[in-house]
Parts: structure tokens; C-alpha cells; sequence
């Protein structure tokens, strides 16, 4: 069989996909690329203004600030949360029957979760009840009437938020990785005299890279999608310490400034390309 029928197949096989992206993600992107350096109305071509504009515009700033603040306080948390949680339960017979409780979460509709929120934190909320009665049962303490949404406790709200929500796919992900390591390595090293911890950390660890890569992916991408929660919460104007980058493009695009829009789409996809790439590098090097 000849080279060309051989390869054949194979570019039908990607065709469908690469058709699809090329359309729906390549192209559009492009476009964007182009607006970037155009007048939002005229479409007068302006060079690099628009990216000069932007990276001068105290908002931008701000919500560039906050949301590489919360994706580098998030993704470690989830990471090392959802780890925690996997390794106690790996020993279960029914871990496959338990895991499935932590995708709980995921199947919450997002209104429903910031409404509990809104109950649990706002002035009246279930927690200043808590510590209030706490405070009258020790005497240590008045009445606490603090609207944690309303002050930088905000940020810490959304972080919880984005744990309770994304921590079960996160330990999902662990079992997986750790059910899939022979047991015969375990079982070898501890018949060589190796503890518990010298098993997880020269055999188990060593195997969950691929998880960990996996992991650390998807909860980079998910750490992006956190803007519904913050806007059904606090709307398209909260408190600064959860002013994030979607609730930047949502503004813009309400006022139709398309023009500054465009600019930060194509440097926030540019860093988001850049890190998975970084990602990908280092896990390739280890490998």
C-alpha cells in the first residue's frame, strides 16, 4: 500500500475536528485579532493603540490583578485538597460508589449554589448567626453584622465557591490515577522494607504525573469560568477584590467598546495559549 493511501484515512478521520475548530475557534479568533487593531465603529485601522489603551486602564489592570491572584491561590488549594481527599479514600472497596458523591457539586445549577452563598454570607446570613450566638454563649462578642461580599472577605467567599464546586472532579481524577498503579510496585517495595510514606513518595507520586497535569489543565480552564458565580452574586459591578476579567469583557461589551475588548481577548488567549504550552513543556521534559 502506498504512502499517500495510508495517510489517507488518517486526514479523514481529523478532518471533522479540524474542520469544526477551524471554523468555530480559528477563524473567529482571527477576526478578533483584526478588530484588536481597528476603531470599534469605523473600523479604522489604529495599529497598537487599542493594547496601549488598555494596559493603561486602571479596570483592566485591576481585573488582570484579581484574577491571576485567585487562579494562583485556587489551583494549588484544589490540587493539594483534592489529593488529600484521594488517598484515604483509594483504600475503600467502594471508592467507585463514593467518588461519585463529590461530583455532587458539578451538577448544581450555578444559581442555586449563589443563592446558598447569598444565604450563608451576606449581613443577616447564616454564618453572622453563628458567631453571634457563639459571641452571646461565651461573652466574647456582640451581635456580628459584617456583609462579607461587600469587603475583601469577598475574595475568600469566591475561592471557597470554586473549592466546594470543582474539588470533585478533582478527587474523581486522583482515583483515577491512583487505582491505576499495580499493586505489585506497592507490594514489591514493601517487601524491600519500604514504609507508607516511601510508598507514596517514590512510587505513587512518581505515577500520578499524568493526573497532575491533566488536573492542573482543567483547573486553569475552570478558574476562568468562576465570573458566573461573581456576577450572579455581587452583578456586573462587585466589590474590587472580585472585579475579574469577565466582568471587564461583560462591561465593555455592554458600552460596545469592541475595540479595547478585542485587545484583551487576544493577550488573555496569548497567556492562556503561552501557559498551557509551558505546561505542556514541562511535562514532556519529566516524561
Amino acid at each position: 500500500m502506498s504512502r499517500s493511501k495510508k495517510i489517507l484515512p488518517f486526514l479523514l478521520f481529523l478532518l471533522p475536528s479540524f474542520a469544526g475548530v477551524t471554523l468555530f475557534v480559528l477563524l473567529p479568533f482571527l477576526d478578533v485579532m483584526k478588530r484588536s487593531a481597528q476603531t470599534a465603529v469605523t473600523g479604522e485601522f489604529t495599529g497598537v493603540k487599542n493594547y496601549s489603551v488598555i494596559f493603561h486602564n486602571q479596570a483592566f489592570l485591576l481585573a488582570v490583578a484579581n484574577t491571576l491572584r485567585f487562579t494562583a491561590v485556587c489551583i494549588p488549594l484544589l490540587v493539594l485538597v483534592g489529593l488529600l481527599i484521594a488517598f484515604p479514600l483509594s483504600g475503600f472497596r467502594n471508592a467507585g460508589l463514593i467518588k461519585s458523591v463529590y461530583l455532587f457539586p458539578l451538577a448544581m445549577p450555578t444559581a442555586t449554589i449563589v443563592l446558598v452563598w447569598k444565604m450563608v454570607f451576606y449581613r443577616q446570613g447564616f454564618f453572622n448567626l453563628a458567631l453571634t450566638k457563639l459571641g452571646e454563649m461565651t461573652g466574647l462578642w456582640g451581635a456580628v453584622t459584617t456583609d462579607y461580599l461587600a469587603t475583601g472577605a469577598s475574595f475568600w467567599v469566591l475561592v471557597a465557591s470554586y473549592l466546594w464546586k470543582n474539588t470533585g472532579y478533582t478527587v474523581v481524577l486522583w482515583l483515577a490515577g491512583i487505582l491505576s498503579i499495580p499493586n505489585e510496585y506497592i507490594e514489591a517495595a514493601r517487601v524491600d522494607g519500604a514504609g507508607r510514606w516511601k510508598c507514596i513518595r517514590h512510587i505513587i507520586l512518581p505515577n500520578l504525573k499524568g493526573s497532575f497535569y491533566t488536573i492542573v489543565i482543567l483547573s486553569f480552564l475552570n478558574s476562568f469560568k468562576i465570573y458566573r458565580e461573581a456576577y450572579l452574586v455581587a452583578g456586573s459591578y462587585p466589590q474590587e477584590d472580585i472585579y475579574l476579567l469577565q466582568h471587564l469583557f461583560n462591561n465593555w461589551f455592554v458600552n460596545m467598546e469592541f475595540d479595547k475588548m478585542a485587545a484583551a481577548a487576544v493577550c488573555v488567549g496569548a497567556v492562556l495559549f503561552g501557559a498551557i504550552m509551558l505546561l505542556q513543556r514541562l511535562w514532556d521534559h519529566e516524561t
